[in-house]
C-alpha cells in the first residue's frame, strides 16, 4: 500500500476526515447536516481509533466517506485513527483514500495517522493459493493532505519498514526460515550501510561456544551467529566511530520443539516465532539504519533449531559456555538462555560494550504472569530500566519490571556444575533472567525483555493484525532516539 502526501486533495474515490473528539459537525461537503446526523445516529463522537462510514452523492459523483476519530490528538491518538482507516477499507473495495484533517494538523500528526495506517496494513499472503473476493485487498493507496510531512514521514516510515520486516521474519515458517535462510534474508541491511558479519558452526566450535551448540547439536540445520553494524556517528559528523557500542542481542531459536524435552503437540506450529527477538534486533537495525539515526549499534542474533534427534543434547548433559562457566542442561527445552549467554559473551568480547540489551521469548512463564499486555524487562542498572520503560511506554511497546536477586539467584545453583539451566517451578521468568545475568562482565549495564507475550497475536490490536506484532522495534529506535540522538 502507497503512503503519499498532497497540499490538496487528490482525485479519489473515498475521502476520509479525520476529527477530533465531538468536532465533526462542520464537514467541507454538501451532505455535511446529513454525514453528522448520521454520525450521532451511529454513536460517532471521534474517540482515537473510532470510525463512521457512509456513502453521500458530491457533486453528481456518489463517494464514500469514512470518519476516523483522533480523540485528544496524541500522536498515539493518531496512529490509532490511522490503524482504524486500513483496518476498515483494506478489503472494503476502496483502492484510492484521500485523508483530510478537520481544522488542520501539523505534519507531525499526519505523519503519525500515516504511520498507523501502514503498520495497520501490513499482511503476509505469500502462501495463498486461493481467496475469496472480498477477502483480497484492494486499498492501494493513502494520500494525506498535508504540506508539511515529509521530514517527519520519512524517519517514521523508515521505522514502520523496520516492524513490517520483523512481521516477515516471525511469520515465515521454518521450514523456510532457519538460521542461514535467516541471515540470507538480512543481507539486504547491507545496502543500507549496515556491516554484517556471520559465524557458522566451525567458527562457532573454535570460540567455545558449548552451550549454543548444545542447543543446535540435534537439529539438521546448522547454527549461525549473525552480527549487524549500523554506525550512524562517523557519518553525522559528530567526531566518526564511537569506541563502545550499544549492543541488541536477540533469541533466534527459529523452531522450538523442545528436544528431547518434547513440548506436547498442540500449539507446538507456534514455535515458529520463538526466534522474535532475534526478529525485533534485525528489524531495529533496519529502522535505524533507514532513518541514519546518530548511533552506533551492533544488533547480533543467536540462531538456532531445537530439534530431538539421536544427535540432541539429552536432560543431565553438562556444558561447557564460551565463557568457561559449566551448565547442567536439566531441561533442553530452556535452551533459549543457553544460546543468549555465549551470543552476550562474544558481544561483550568482542565490541566491549557498556550497554547490552537483549530480547527472547524466553519463558512462558512470563505469558503467565503478563499475558499478551506488557513484556517483562530484568535489569542489573536502575536507569537503564527506567530509560526502556519510559521509551516502550512512548513507542506502544509497554514493559513490566521484575525483580532480581540472591535468593533467586541460588535457586540454580548446580551440585555438580557452576549452574543448572532451570530452577524450581515458581518464579521461573525470574530465574531464567538470572541465569543469563551471570553472563554479564562486571560494569556493563544490562537489560533482558522477556518478550513471549508480545511477538504474536491471536486477535488485532491497535496498529496490527491477528499474526505477528513486531514488538520490539519501536521500543529500540525511540529508546535510541531518547538517549543517544538528543
Amino acid at each position: 500500500m502507497e503512503i503519499a502526501f498532497s497540499p490538496v486533495r487528490p482525485e479519489a474515490d473515498t475521502l476520509v476526515f479525520a476529527v477530533p473528539k465531538g468536532g465533526f459537525d462542520a464537514l467541507p461537503l454538501s451532505a455535511a447536516p446529513v454525514l453528522a446526523a448520521g454520525a450521532v445516529a451511529a454513536r460517532f463522537t471521534g474517540e482515537a481509533g473510532s470510525s463512521f462510514e457512509s456513502f453521500v452523492d458530491e457533486g453528481g459523483k456518489v463517494l464514500r466517506v469514512v470518519l476516523v476519530g483522533t480523540g485528544a490528538g496524541s500522536d498515539g491518538d493518531y496512529e490509532r485513527a490511522g490503524s482504524a482507516l486500513t483496518a476498515r477499507l483494506s478489503t472494503s473495495g476502496a483502492v484510492h483514500a484521500a485523508v483530510e484533517f478537520f481544522g488542520g494538523a501539523s505534519g507531525d500528526k499526519a505523519a503519525a495517522l500515516a504511520f498507523g495506517a501502514s503498520l495497520r496494513g501490513w499482511r503476509i499472503d505469500t502462501y495463498r493459493t486461493r481467496q475469496a473476493e472480498k477477502a483480497k485487498p484492494t486499498l492501494a493507496k493513502i494520500t494525506l493532505v498535508s504540506a508539511d510531512a515529509g521530514a517527519a514521514w520519512e524517519r517514521k516510515a523508515a521505522v514502520a519498514a523496520g516492524v513490517a520486516f520483523t512481521r516477515e521474519l516471525v511469520s515465515e515458517p521454518a521450514n523456510i526460515l532457519y538460521p542461514e535462510s535467516f541471515v540470507e534474508r538480512c543481507q539486504h541491511l547491507a545496502e543500507l550501510g549496515v556491516k554484517i558479519t556471520v559465524l557458522d558452526k566451525a567458527a562457532m566450535t573454535e570460540l567455545g561456544m558449548g552451550s549454543l551448540l548444545g542447543v543446535a547439536q540435534g537439529s539438521a540445520r546448522e547454527p549461525r551467529l549473525l552480527a549487524m553494524e549500523w554506525d550512524g556517528t562517523a557519518s553525522a559528523g559528530i567526531g566518526g566511530a564511537t569506541e563502545k557500542p550499544l549492543v541488541f542481542v536477540g533469541k533466534g531459536v527459529t523452531f522450538d520443539t523442545g528436544g528431547i524435552s518434547l513440548k506436547p503437540g498442540a500449539g507446538m506450529e507456534d514455535m515458529k516465532w520463538d526466534m522474535g527477538g532475534a526478529g525485533a534486533v534485525a528489524g531495529a537495525i533496519k529502522a535505524l539504519a533507514g532513518r541514519k539515526a546518530k548511533v552506533r549499534v551492533v544488533g547480533i542474533c543467536g540462531l538456532v533449531e531445537n530439534m530431538p534427534d539421536g544427535n540432541a543434547q539429552r536432560p543431565g548433559d553438562i556444558v561447557t559456555s564460551m565463557s568457561g562457566q559449566t551448565i547442567e542442561v536439566l531441561n533442553t527445552d530452556a535452551e533459549g538462555r543457553l544460546v543468549l549467554c555465549d551470543v552476550i559473551t562474544w558481544a561483550q568480547k568482542t565490541y566491549a560494550p557498556e550497554v547490552v540489551i537483549d530480547l527472547a521469548t524466553l519463558t512462558g512463564a512470563m505469558v503467565i504472569s503478563l499475558g499478551n499486555e506488557y513484556a517483562g524487562i530484568f535489569s542489573n542498572d536502575d536507569g537503564l530500566a527506567d530509560d526502556l520503560i519510559a521509551a516502550g511506554k512512548a513507542a506502544g511497546d509497554p514493559l513490566w519490571r521484575f525483580p532480581l536477586g540472591d535468593a533467586y539467584n541460588k535457586l540454580i545453583d548446580s551440585p555438580i556444575a557452576d549452574m543448572k539451566n532451570i530452577g524450581p517451578r515458581y518464579g521461573g521468568s525470574i530465574t531464567a533472567a538470572q541465569f543469563i545475568k551471570r553472563f554479564v562482565d562486571d560494569g556493563v549495564k544490562w537489560a533482558h525483555l522477556d518478550i513471549a507475550g508480545m511477538v504474536w497475536a491471536d486477535k488485532p490490536g491497535a496498529t496490527w493484525d491477528k499474526g505477528a506484532t513486531g514488538y520490539g522495534v519501536r521500543l529500540l529506535d525511540r529508546y535510541v532516539a531518547d538517549k543517544f540522538e538528543q
